[in-house]
């Protein structure tokens, strides 16, 4: 599964899981969290293993469980530290999804099922490096996509793709846009506070 899948699935799970446990939206930074943390480890090995070549294959550290939920853990605990538990939660969600996620992606694939694909270093995955690097791969990946949407040639899998954006765009909308929201909100402040400090003394000088 590709980061940008991860990051789609990610947010859908943990924003129907607000949705159904406390009855409201996501927040920006529970938002950010989840999605940061969907696509961290492809963030971690895919670099290293296509790019730098200290892993074998984009499947190493980043994805063991041996080291998702220790880091998940202490995501968690940090945020409850500093006030935002539902931002470690978001955390955890997003990190620890990732790894099933690969496993049944690989099955709907291939027909296998990889559990080694989330127990480095206990058993390493023997999937493809892509030796000619991280950026370049990505590149030829899109431009693949972007063919197949312009020839309008959409595979099954292709659709279910678009259709998952699609959904996952409609419900972001619904939850308030988060993390744009706050964005915006912020820049909203920064003027109106901008606003006040250049203006406010030049009018109440003139009053004078």
């Amino acid at each position: 599964m590709w980061p940008w899948e991860h990051a789609i699935v990610g947010y859908l799970a943990y924003s129907l899981f607000r949705h159904a446990v406390y009855r409201e939206s996501p927040k920006g930074l529970e938002a950010f969290a989840v999605v940061f943390a969907s696509v961290l480890p492809d963030l971690i090995d895919k670099p290293l293993a296509w790019e730098y070549d200290v892993f074998g294959s984009g499947y190493a550290l980043g994805h063991s469980i041996l080291f998702a939920v220790p880091l998940s853990l202490a995501g968690g605990l940090l945020a409850r530290r500093v006030g935002r538990p539902r931002a470690g939660i978001a955390f955890g969600v997003g990190y620890l999804l990732h790894l099933p996620s690969d496993v049944l992606d690989s099955y709907a694939r291939n027909g296998v099922v990889q559990f080694g694909l989330m127990l480095w270093p206990i058993e390493t995955s023997r999937a493809s490096s892509h030796g000619q690097g991280f950026t370049a791969y990505f590149m030829q990946l899109f431009e693949g996509y972007r063919s197949d949407l312009l020839a309008g040639d959409l595979s099954t899998y292709l659709r279910i793709q678009l259709g998952l954006v699609l959904f996952a765009f409609v419900l972001w909308l619904y939850d308030g846009a988060p993390v744009l929201r706050e964005c915006l909100l912020g820049t909203r402040r920064v003027l109106v506070d901008l606003r006040e400090r250049v203006f406010e003394p030049s009018e109440d000088t003139s009053k004078r």
